[in-house]
């Protein structure tokens, strides 16, 4: 599959952790100057909370010690500064984190609006291809539950992970300041720490990135259940689809399990650590003290005093207890921070897809004719479209009429390269002529008129346009030229007009109508309880699928396109509504080229060319008649057709 680890190493790698300075950086490209304030906030309350420390020892050592030895009053003063000192710190402090929790709020959510964004804008730049070799549930996934994962980490890991980070740079410096002796206790430790974090923290992660790759599997699963539920009832297929559920949720179940396993232990244990830390910290520091041992700290060789004061010792206390839970806070945001990785990879991935690749350079535009016959460009609807062609060579641009003159020359093509479906194609589709396509399941029809609208790229052979190569036209202009109905009907969430308008933006309401009409689908809809404001849901499904497809012709007839390409546009309606359709179809595709794709053969009997496909092969060329006169494969098509009928 596409953007995922190897097939049987979904787990979580090194790589991964890479994509964390690109999130980063993705925050920031957005977010520089509020994330800036946010850092410097967090900065801020960081050396404030680890400032706890240092108002105690110098409470000890600077108040309540002089003030046994020579009376309170003495000191009171001194009492008076700390207590101030601690009053402006930590109010700081908490003006800090309200803006810091201000900011965050917006940044936060303005950050998943630009994520979601820019990964929707970019699947829209993806080729069909990633949509067919990607399930779509698990796309959904990385919209949905990668997204949430990288919020959690935004908004939350992220500044625990860099508030920790800055409180344990300055709990170190004020260790060395007051004694070497007892941070290098402290900084043992942290030998411990990493060991124990690159045992259980990798397979943390790695189970971490399992559970996202797990959860699009059963949400892709899920999907397809629920767009195939008729078929499951209708095959009884309900036991079986829970037996493939439950195996898929099983395998979730395990690498939710084992995450959350080897990620919630590493905060007991680190804990733990720390307590023992604690007690070994205690004992020397009271050796030290007791027996007024050298001490060698920062703060000594600055005052030149090398003893170390109660004052220190208890601080210290403070300091390692800080120093060992910042640790474990650490190592416990490690599992968010793997998830996050998991989620955000698959999200660059996405992200990072190469787009549709698109060098076209000759382009789509209104014409008209001018009083001396010539072919000129124009901004006003005239019903008249030429091929604007630039040549770099002289810098000149020549017009074309767009007539609809389609020819493939020698066409091999493959899905992969090492496997080719379509040999040594030749279709000659003159301007104005009906060509159908028609052949066994899996025969190429499809796979045709996916190469004339560039869904793919063909391996071999020429495709001409009018003449032009079909690779000089850009992708978007050339489908501008082409109106497909497909088999398969899509509607979109909106009324029943901006289904119909959705193949043409700029339609007006009468153009809406007259689609509708030439469809035959303008009585329906009228009788619809809103008519043509009728709300549409859920792919339609408060419709027939004879009117679904009725509503998708007119799409097409909307579009007024000089090419149109209709697979199976007719196969979901019925014989009845079918003759009303092929009236209208008729106007519809006269005086365009028209591709037909059918397995009812009885709507292409007046095509002007039948083409019969097999094996990715043309086999039989001609009209209806001289094709049943050789009684070849059309001949058993037509006959077997008609007695199924």
């Amino acid at each position: 599959m596409a953007g995922q680890m190897k097939k049987g190493k979904p787990g979580f790698s090194k790589e991964s952790f890479k994509t964390l300075p690109k999130l980063i950086g993705y925050l920031f490209k957005h977010y520089k100057f509020p994330m800036i304030i946010v850092f410097l906030c967090l900065l801020i309350t960081s050396i404030v909370g680890a400032c706890n420390t240092i108002f105690l020892q110098q409470t000890i050592d600077t108040v309540i010690t002089p003030g046994i030895e020579n009376g309170f009053d003495s000191v009171k003063d001194r009492l008076y500064n700390i207590l101030l000192i601690m009053v402006c710190a930590y109010s700081i402090g908490i003006l800090c984190v309200i803006i810091q929790s201000q900011i965050m709020a917006r940044v936060g959510q303005g950050f998943l609006n630009h994520l979601r964004k820019d990964m929707f804008n970019k699947m829209e730049t993806l080729p069909i291809k990633y949509f067919d070799r990607n399930p779509h549930g698990d796309i959904m996934s990385r919209y949905t539950n990668d997204v949430d994962a990288v919020r959690q980490f935004v908004t939350q890991t992220l500044l625990q992970v860099y508030s920790t980070a800055f409180t344990i740079i300055f709990i170190i410096s004020m260790m060395l300041f007051y004694s070497v002796w007892l941070a290098l206790i402290s900084f043992t430790s942290i030998f411990f720490v990493i060991l124990i974090i690159k045992y259980i923290g990798s397979r943390s992660a790695k189970n971490f990135m399992k559970q996202q790759i797990n959860t699009g599997k059963v949400e892709g699963f899920i999907e397809e259940m629920m767009n195939g539920q008729k078929v499951v009832k209708v095959f009884n297929h309900e036991e079986e689809a829970k037996k493939g559920f439950d195996t898929l949720n099983d395998e979730l179940y395990d690498s939710a399990k084992n995450a959350q396993y080897y990620g919630n232990i590493l905060m007991p244990i680190l804990g733990n650590l720390g307590n023992v830390i604690y007690i070994v910290i205690a004992s020397v520091g009271f050796i030290l003290s007791y027996f007024s041992l050298y001490n060698l700290s920062i703060q000594g060789l600055i005052t030149g005093n090398t003893l170390i004061s109660v004052g220190v010792v208890a601080s210290f206390l403070g300091m390692s207890k800080n120093f060992s839970n910042s640790i474990a806070q650490v190592s416990q945001q490690f599992a968010m921070v793997a998830m996050a990785m998991a989620g955000a990879t698959r999200i660059f991935d996405l992200m990072n897809q190469e787009p549709e690749a698109d060098e076209g350079y000759v382009t789509l535009v209104n014409a008209k004719y001018d009083e001396t016959g010539n072919l000129v460009e124009t901004t006003e609807r005239t019903h008249i479209w030429a091929w604007k062609h630039p040549h770099k060579a002289d810098g000149t641009v020549t017009y074309t009429e767009l007539k609809g003159d389609i020819v493939l020359e020698n066409v091999d093509f493959g899905y992969y390269e090492d496997k080719i479906v379509l040999h040594d194609i030749n279709i000659y589709a003159r301007p104005g002529q009906q060509i159908a396509l028609v052949g066994a399941t899996g025969a190429g029809k499809t796979t045709i008129t996916n190469l004339i609208n560039r869904f793919y790229d063909i391996a071999d052979g020429k495709v001409r346009y009018d003449g032009i190569n079909i690779n000089k036209i850009k992708k978007d202009d050339l489908r501008r030229s082409l109106g497909i109905v497909l088999q398969d009907t899509n509607l979109f969430t909106g009324t029943v007009m901006e289904n119909i308008r959705y193949g043409r933006l700029d339609a007006t309401d009468e153009e809406v109508y007259e689609a509708a009409k030439l469809a035959n689908a303008y009585d329906f809809i009228t009788r619809l309880p809103e008519g043509f404001n009728t709300m549409l849901t859920h792919d339609g499904s408060n419709l027939s699928q004879g009117q679904r497809q009725l509503i998708s012709i007119a799409r097409a007839a909307c579009a007024d396109a000089p090419v149109m390409i209709l697979d199976e546009a007719t196969s979901s309606i019925d014989t009845r509504t079918e003759s009303l359709v092929q009236k209208g179809m008729s106007q519809l595709m006269e005086g365009r080229t028209v591709f037909v794709i059918a397995h009812r053969l009885s709507t292409i009997r007046n095509s002007d060319c039948i083409m019969v496909l097999d094996q990715g092969r043309i086999i039989e060329r001609g009209d209806h008649e001289s094709l049943l006169k050789e009684k070849g494969t059309y001949y058993q098509l037509y006959t077997g057709a008609f007695e199924l009928e």
